[in-house]
């Protein structure tokens, strides 16, 4: 009798990707929620059940707190864009969070200056 064979390691990367693409294109094209800006969305996270997925998104302009909020209560009508365009079984209930890479990279950038900066000062 042969082994089972594991599904593919990449399969949940793939779909996490899949569910990235499609979700950018209904929050710009279907979503009409005015609290929702200009959303960039960084990364999906996906459970190895497909039960659940995070979404982490980055703001241009805006209020990242409302911006969540309105994300999160659309999570329903987003979930169900996503059923009519991906071809799995179980579609995740979406939760969406503030991805605060950006702010924490920009901080590091200006006490690496900071520091660069105190470092001249002291050879001077």
């Amino acid at each position: 009798m042969a082994a089972k064979k594991p599904s593919a390691p990449n399969r949940a990367f793939k779909v996490a990707d899949q569910i990235q693409r499609d979700l950018t294109e209904l929050i710009a094209r279907e979503l009409k929620d005015p609290r929702v800006g200009m959303v960039t969305l960084q990364s999906v996270e996906v459970t190895p059940d497909y039960a659940h997925a995070k979404v982490f998104f980055s703001l241009l302009v805006g209020d990242p707190q409302q911006t969540e909020e309105a994300l999160n209560q659309a999570a329903g009508f987003l979930r169900n864009g996503l059923f009519k365009r991906l071809h799995i079984h179980t579609v995740p209930t979406l939760h969406f969070l503030f991805d605060r890479t950006t702010e924490r990279a920009a901080d590091m950038n200006a006490l690496i200056a900071q520091a660069v900066a105190s470092r001249s000062k002291n050879e001077d």
